[in-house]
């Protein structure tokens, strides 16, 4: 009997809990921060405008701009723009790995 009152009082209190929830926008707020993850990965085109480099390029050409660009900014630069060289370079590897554009990713 009291394990029947716990579980109706359990149901009840996740059932104000989603009332609360989507009353004061934490359910929005929820769906709107998955939003902003999945943004930030970077797109190809944003990848090759990072590096300078065209869809014709061979991977060794982008392997050159990443390493000339990646050890400029660490040395003088930023590490946020060093950072973005990275992420610019780890994006194109994919897409010419699962593409097959000339040249392979080593």
């Amino acid at each position: 009997m009291g394990s029947g009152i716990l579980a109706r009082a359990l149901v009840q209190a996740y059932r104000q809990a989603l009332t609360n929830a989507s009353k004061s926008g934490v359910a929005q707020e929820t769906i709107q921060n998955t939003i902003r993850q999945a943004s930030k990965t970077m797109m190809e085109q944003e990848a090759r405008q990072v590096l300078g480099v065209t869809e014709q390029s061979s991977w060794e050409e982008v392997l050159k701009k990443y390493d000339t660009l990646f050890e400029r900014n660490a040395k003088n630069g930023s590490f946020y723009i060093q950072s973005k060289v990275h992420r610019a370079k780890e994006c194109l590897e994919a897409v010419y790995r699962g593409g097959g554009n000339q040249g392979t990713p080593s």
